[in-house]
């Protein structure tokens, strides 16, 4: 199967020769959610923000991850600086000692939702939650969207509240409760007010002679929607076999906690970030009429033999308006049982009405693949994990699935040839134009930077979209003499004194890009950081503002904060032609290039970190 890789290597350097010999001019962007070189990125009393999905109509949905446990007076506009964007005295925990609290909440913007104001992010409340900048109430409810289609119907998963069972154990006579939830995560769909909850095949554990039952919810979520109102997600329709262990040993005499909460105890992440509740996982699709939900499972990229005790995985993440699904499946590869992989494959309907599934070729040199959409033209685009100078890499792929016999195409990155950049898609138009992201730097043992990229399949351009953004989208203002300079942010901290840094903001990955070309994603702006004591607090001052971190020349240290991002062409300006590694400032890379990309990993979208 190297042939196959080597084939479609050599398909993208034709295709590169092509462009050569053709003139064609990027378009250039601006981003329009900007106000006085200050990014609205995230919700209120949240830190980080991402934008996952945009219809037609220039709607968008998100996330916001990282709420403040601090009243807004004791911080104004402050950002932590800790790798993940959450200080530790902030860190979600999991366990049923403690009550439940969210850290994730949904949102939406939009272009025309305020004339004076557009692309707010509003938040969105989702199975009873509210805003995180409501002091009154507690979540213990996380909420996500992921895609949005022309109708404005918004899909993605949630948790189910917190519930307390007694807890006659403690000894702390302010919180004698055990905490669980009814379900971990759950896909649903929201059109206008109404809430449709995509509820998973399995919920429900029965034991073996089927004498005791206990509800644990399965799980599920909702990744994707078409503009017919079909949806792409996962549910479970099974338990894993250690799973099944593990809720037995719940239901036995050796376990002394209610059986609730021992099963909530298993379906956290343990200390090794995995859980002991696996469900046995197919992707799924959901039709929605008239506000119900109808499933379908979609079938495995291989048939387990009935004694097989190992834990199968398939998980659609993208579909078209023709309703073909891409995502990726357990397969044994070329009927190979010795070579079980995770890889890239769609799903599409038969003569019948009946969905195939159908595998992406790898080679023996891909140690995993998926894909993460498909236009209505066919054209999937998913990404490859091989070795590249002796270092794993991601790459990006292409590949039509109208001519399924012909390899996959390997795009070339920045320049003639494809290099060992680690790059994903997430998002492919009609128009064959594709967003995502790739690294820019080309260190072997540290961790490297990210930008967003806009691909076009039609003529093979390669572009990162911070060299097609206006000088005023990347953080400069004009002087008087035509020259562009960093535009000096100011700000004021708790030692009342005001200072000022350079602004800055690096667009890191493109997640959504309708029609008309408007991107959504995910940007870097440099924020100052806080000052925290030894116990990790937030360190305030006599005005009540928190105190800046400050470098040995008394200006205070920069890092990079994400917030959700949108781009739109425009006609009638330039991209900027400024260096951008001139006039740094005080930046400190602190985590910057790490962001825990939506979509890398299955079924991990929904952690919290583990204190």
């Amino acid at each position: 199967m190297k042939l196959q890789l080597d084939k479609a290597l050599s398909l993208v350097a034709l295709g590169v020769l092509g462009v050569l010999n053709s003139a064609h001019a990027a378009p250039v962007y601006k981003i329009v959610n900007i106000e006085n070189y200050e990014l609205k990125g995230t919700l209120k009393d949240t830190r980080n923000g991402y934008a996952l999905g945009v219809n037609a109509n220039d709607e968008l949905v998100g996330i916001s991850k990282g709420k403040k446990k601090l009243s807004s007076s004791d911080v104004e506009g402050g950002v932590i600086d800790v790798a993940d964007g959450i200080a530790p005295e902030e860190t979600i925990t999991y366990s049923i000692d403690k009550a439940i609290i969210a850290n994730n909440f949904a949102f939406i913007a939009k272009e025309n939702d305020d004339t004076s104001n557009p692309w707010t992010p509003n938040f969105d409340s989702i199975n009873g939650t509210t805003a995180p900048s409501d002091t009154t109430v507690i979540n213990s409810v996380d909420t996500f969207y992921y895609g949005i289609n022309n109708a404005g119907i918004k899909v993605g998963s949630m948790t189910a509240p917190e519930k307390k069972a007694g807890n006659a154990a403690t000894t702390d006579v302010t919180d004698d409760y055990w905490y669980y939830r009814d379900y971990e995560f759950r896909g649903v769909a929201k059109a206008g007010s109404t809430e449709i909850p995509l509820v998973p095949p399995y919920t429900l554990f029965v034991n073996a002679d089927k004498t005791k039952t206990v509800e644990l919810g399965g799980w599920s979520a909702a990744t994707a929607i078409n503009n017919n109102n079909l949806v792409a997600g996962y549910a479970s329709i099974d338990i894993s076999k250690y799973g099944s262990d593990r809720v037995n040993y719940c239901l036995g005499t050796e376990n002394t906690l209610p059986v609730d909460v021992c099963v909530q105890r298993e379906q956290y992440p343990n200390s090794t970030g995995t859980r002991n509740i696996q469900y046995q996982t197919r992707a799924y699709v959901w039709q929605i009429d008239n506000d119900t939900a109808t499933g379908t499972a979609l079938p495995l990229g291989l048939t387990p033999k009935a004694d097989n005790t190992l834990t199968f995985t398939a998980q659609a993440l993208g579909l078209n308006d023709n309703g073909v699904v891409a995502g990726r499946s357990h397969v044994y590869r070329n009927n190979d049982t010795d070579k079980l992989r995770q890889d890239a494959v769609y799903w599409a309907k038969d003569t019948e009405g009946n969905y195939q599934y159908h595998w992406v070729p790898m080679g023996d040199s891909i140690s995993s693949s998926i894909a993460y959409d498909i236009n209505n033209s066919g054209i999937l685009v998913g990404s490859y994990r091989s070795y590249i100078q002796g270092y794993l890499r991601d790459k990006f792929f292409v590949f039509d699935t109208n001519t399924p016999d012909v390899a996959y195409v390997t795009p070339n990155d920045f320049g003639s040839t494809t290099t060992d950049l680690s790059s994903k898609p997430k998002d492919i138009n009609n128009k064959g134009q594709v967003v995502g992201y790739i690294e820019t730097t080309y260190d072997k043992e540290k961790p490297r930077p990210k930008a967003g990229f806009l691909y076009e399949k039609s003529t093979g351009e390669f572009n990162n979209l911070n060299k097609l953004l206006t000088c005023e989208s990347k953080g400069y203002e004009k002087a008087s003499d035509g020259s562009w300079a960093r535009h000096q942010v100011e700000v004021r901290d708790g030692s009342g004194k005001t200072f000022t840094y350079n602004a800055d903001i690096i667009v890191v990955e493109g997640t959504s890009i309708n029609e008309e070309g408007t991107i959504v994603g995910t940007a870097f702006i440099r924020k100052p950081s806080l000052q925290l004591d030894s116990a990790g607090n937030i360190i305030v001052g006599e005005n009540g503002e928190a105190l800046f971190e400050l470098n040995g020349n008394g200006d205070p240290v920069t890092a990079y904060i994400p917030g959700m991002v949108v781009l739109k062409p425009i006609t009638n300006g330039e991209a900027c032609t400024v260096e951008d590694n001139t006039d740094t400032g005080n930046f400190e890379r602190s985590g910057a290039a790490t962001l825990a990309w939506l979509f890398a990993l299955p079924l991990v979208w929904f952690r919290r970190r583990i204190r």
